[in-house]
């Protein structure tokens, strides 16, 4: 696919503007909507290639878990100190002002919430909270974080953060990690995991639900950021397709989707979607910077 020349994005913007003028609006986010507040995405089309860790590889193997909770303990800061991004307050603005119905977001990194929106799907958890895997107890990242500190003294300072890349997950590309000491949960000694949903593991059925309730409220659906590769964010565009409810695709790059798109926008996340707020009278949209 030919990406548009600068009218034609101008044309499609308008175009969907018009078509989500009048209706309750739904977001479906996904990386590409914070890679502009420093966070990498997955798949876009200047990403480098990418492993993402699996269920099986974080409970299979303790070496793999050890180096998992290494880096983790380097780029979970990284990412609670992420901002929202234009993309993400004018997706705030747009709830406020009765536009968007609410927010379906394949993203871990909370920029939605810090950005004010209320109505948040977190569908495939959030870097703020470590589960137990046998007792399913739940604590704070912050408290899993100084706990690591006191076993593992001096190692953020040795392994220095500064200039590591962050994946989306929260995970820091770091290779020397095998003095890292895990720690197991204070409750029951059970597997301590970060309260994200891995490749080959279930979204937990009651977000699932919650956001096809959201489907069917739907008025319109708007993809951002997501190139809809896996199936937790794409099922959701098939039954607003089903549904008959219309469909705009705002990402760089092509996606899963685009068959099913009323209106598809190769462009940036955060200039368009201000560029929306913009042509919908939202008071407050946030200013450019």
């Amino acid at each position: 696919m030919v990406d548009p020349t600068p009218d034609d994005t101008a044309a499609a913007v308008e175009r969907a503007a018009e078509l989500l003028a009048g209706r309750r609006v739904v977001v479906i986010s996904g990386a590409g909507l914070s890679t502009d507040s420093g966070i990498p995405d997955y798949r876009g089309p200047d990403s480098p290639p990418r492993t993402p860790m699996t269920y099986q590889q974080f409970v299979g193997d303790a070496e793999f878990r050890q180096r998992y909770w290494a880096r983790n303990h380097l780029g979970w800061r990284r990412m609670d100190a992420a901002r929202p991004n234009q993309g993400h307050r004018a997706v705030a603005a747009l709830e406020r002002a009765g536009v968007v119905s609410g927010v379906i977001t394949q993203n871990v990194d909370l920029l939605h919430t810090k950005a004010g929106a209320r109505r948040v799907i977190d569908l495939h958890g959030t870097y703020a909270r470590v589960c137990c895997l046998r007792c399913t107890a739940m604590i704070s990242r912050m408290t899993l974080a100084e706990r690591l500190e006191a076993a593992n003294p001096g190692f953020a300072e040795d392994v220095s953060a500064t200039g590591i890349e962050v994946a989306p997950d929260a995970d820091a590309v770091v290779t020397d990690t095998d003095r890292f000491r895990m720690l197991d949960c204070a409750r029951c000694g059970g597997l301590l995991k970060p309260d994200i949903v891995y490749f080959g593991e279930t979204v937990p059925a009651e977000r699932v639900a919650a956001a096809y309730a959201l489907i069917d409220e739907a008025g319109a659906v708007l993809v951002a950021g997501s190139s809809l590769t896996v199936m937790s964010g794409l099922r959701f565009v098939r039954r607003a397709a089903k549904n008959g409810v219309p469909v705009v695709i705002v990402n760089r790059g092509a996606t899963r989707g685009d068959e099913l798109a009323a209106v598809r926008i190769h462009a940036g996340c955060s200039e368009t979607l201000r560029a929306f707020a913009e042509r919908l009278a939202v008071p407050g949209v946030p200013a450019s910077r």
